[in-house]
């Protein structure tokens, strides 16, 4: 009896816990999103622009106190890795704060807004919990990064070393 409520313990906490992706969902590849001008693309036709690339996916608002605060560290890591693409995936509540907060702070890389938002089939794919959130998808398309909320995540450093 007491293996048999080991086991049901370890197999409940293993499941409650998730497990990393390590491929994308459907659901988040076919979830839309809008660029910068305007045209919509789904999750899946992005990364395939950027296929063969390693890309750091920064998924931040500007209403969002730590993603402003990460900026600095993203900018100088940008500077550490330019072979790099950075993808940032937006969930600010509206296209126009988006738009302005690129600009104000000077944000350079590829721009989408997450037309779905927070709970959207995106979102909810990914398992989305916290923002900012970074995710590392190496050459070969495979996420070899999975969930990272802070730029100081020694494992963003180690997998762009390694890349």
């Amino acid at each position: 009896m007491k293996y048999i409520l080991m086991f049901v313990f370890f197999t409940f906490f293993s499941c409650a816990q998730g497990q990393d992706l390590v491929v994308f969902p459907q659901e988040a590849l076919e979830d839309v999103f809008l660029s910068v001008e305007g045209e919509q693309k789904s999750f899946a036709s992005i990364l395939e622009s950027h296929k063969g690339e390693t890309i750091l996916i920064d998924v931040w608002a500007a209403w969002c106190r730590d993603c402003i605060k990460g900026m600095p560290k993203l900018k100088k890591m940008q500077t550490e890795f330019p072979e790099a693409t950075f993808l940032f995936l937006s969930l600010d509540k509206n296209i126009e704060s988006w738009k302005k907060a690129i600009k104000k702070y000077k944000l350079v890389g590829s721009h989408y807004f997450i037309s779905s938002g927070w709970k959207g089939a995106f979102g909810k794919a990914i398992d989305l919990d916290w923002i900012p959130r970074y995710m590392i998808v190496d050459k070969a398309g495979i996420i070899s990064l999975y969930r990272a909320i802070s730029l100081d995540d020694y494992r963003i450093q180690e997998v762009l070393k390694n890349k």
